[in-house]
């Protein structure tokens, strides 16, 4: 029974993994074939949660047509990571809606996310299954 817990740690451990990799994938093809450029940042919203407030950024920039495109962040943080008025780098995809700052944490989140849980998965799952076998 114990053989199946480890076996199915090894298994949920390489979909994270396959994940991170697609992820990381995509933001190395937004960076090769993507159009850099600067936003601005526009407003910060508020987020309400139990421990207090975040700040979430709004920018905006101007695409290559010279549309103004508005766009909010997928984090928040507090205290606010940005100045109303601050620039930042960042990069869009041509033909998709796909568009990240380019920061290290901006480009390589999820990235960092998953394989900070497959890692323990993978050792704990594998090495049972190595010691087991050998």
């Amino acid at each position: 029974m114990i053989e199946y817990l480890y076996g199915g740690m090894l298994v949920i451990s390489v979909i994270l993994i396959y994940f991170a990799i697609r992820h990381y994938n995509v933001t190395k093809n937004l960076l090769t074939d993507g159009i850099k450029t600067k936003a601005k940042v526009i407003d910060l919203i508020k987020i309400t949660s139990d421990d207090g407030y975040t700040y979430k950024p709004v920018f905006e920039y101007k695409d290559k047509a010279n549309n103004v495109v508005t766009f909010k962040s997928d984090v928040s943080s507090s205290p606010a990571p940005y100045d109303i008025g601050d620039t930042v780098n960042m990069v869009y995809a041509k033909n998709s809606d796909e568009k990240k700052i380019i920061s290290f944490w901006g480009l390589y989140r999820w990235t960092i996310i998953l394989l900070s849980i497959a890692s323990p998965l993978l050792i704990i799952g594998g090495g049972y299954i190595l010691y087991s076998r050998g």
